[in-house]
């Protein structure tokens, strides 16, 4: 009796991340009927831990449980959201990207209480509460909106936002991956999708990767088929520059790559923390060189004095 390969995919145990999962293991599926695939759950140091990311290490808090089980042998795949990586420079070894998922929307959002007519930023009132966990958002919110209060805010988006209803998060309002709310079906709670022109957008915004143990030729060609090359090509430009930036987890960057035929396009910038200071650029290229693209992109930035802000920051621990 001939019997089913089995492939274990791990997954955060947030509804979101469950929901990424899913998606993935449909693709797979489809790509792969003759194969079983598990998912298997966990949580999170960043999913159990609410204060300030910074305290425990920064966005790898989310993956470090997922890496460890992989590198373990534990896993074969793993599912998570871009956002959720730490820069290349601070990736775990031994895990490499196998797939990179089509990009959903990557502008962010203003979520406002369920019930609360709509409006936009600039129309909320001096020193309206905005709930955010991201530097870069802070930092352009000071910018954009200084009339407004940003407080930095953790947990999953399943939750920030029912806190945010029930009144017991003490917010006005929040900011979000309208990607998210897309996933978590409530796409209607955006009272304003921000114009990626002029707020830019996270790196990796919108984006979810399949990962493998690197020298895993089995899980690598299993995972290959999924791959959507458009939004492959614009990760590899943004990673790029945030490798070539050297920032931490403190770090108020965004870096967000364009496709437009056979060129590629990375809008990136670096902010000050109190957002009075901002450094911007863009570099252009074909699409076959994405790495040199978004690495040029870096280098203008710290030409143009990128580096005193981040040196600036103080390190993680």
């Amino acid at each position: 009796m001939k019997t089913t390969p089995v492939v274990r995919v791990g997954s955060r145990n947030s509804p979101m991340a469950r929901w990424q999962t899913d998606w993935c293991i449909e693709l797979l599926s489809k790509a792969h009927p003759d194969t079983r695939f598990e998912t298997i759950t966990m949580a999170s140091k960043g999913d159990r831990y609410h204060g300030p990311l910074s305290r425990i290490g920064g966005k790898g808090a989310f993956v470090k449980v997922l890496d460890c089980a992989l590198l373990d042998g534990e896993l074969d795949v793993t599912v998570s959201c871009v956002k959720d990586l730490p820069s290349p420079h601070d990736r775990q070894p031994g895990v490499s990207i196998g797939a990179v998922l089509e990009r959903g929307d990557a502008r962010d959002a203003l979520d406002l209480p369920a019930g609360q007519p709509p409006c936009a930023l600039a129309e909320l009132p001096r020193g309206a509460r905005i709930g955010t966990s991201a530097p870069r958002r802070i930092a352009q919110l000071r910018q954009r909106h200084p009339h407004l209060e940003p407080v930095l805010v953790r947990g999953n988006a399943d939750t920030r936002i029912a806190r945010l209803d029930d009144g017991s998060s003490g917010l006005d309002a929040l900011l979000v991956a309208y990607a998210g709310l897309h996933r978590l079906g409530q796409p209607h709670r955006a009272t304003q999708i921000l114009d990626p022109t002029l707020w830019l957008p996270a790196s990796g915004a919108g984006m979810v990767v399949a990962e493998y143990r690197t020298g895993d030729t089995t899980i690598r060609d299993l995972l290959a088929p999924i791959t959507h090359p458009p939004t492959a090509t614009a990760l590899t430009a943004e990673r790029a520059t945030l490798a070539t930036l050297h920032g931490n987890c403190m770090t108020a960057a965004s870096v967000h790559a364009t496709l437009t035929g056979d060129t590629v396009t990375v809008h990136a910038a670096v902010f000050a923390p109190d957002g009075h200071t901002s450094i911007r650029t863009q570099a252009t290229g074909t699409v076959d060189q994405p790495d040199a693209v978004g690495r040029r992109a870096a280098e203008q930035l710290l030409h143009d004095g990128a580096a005193a802000l981040l040196h600036a920051l103080p390190h993680c621990p």
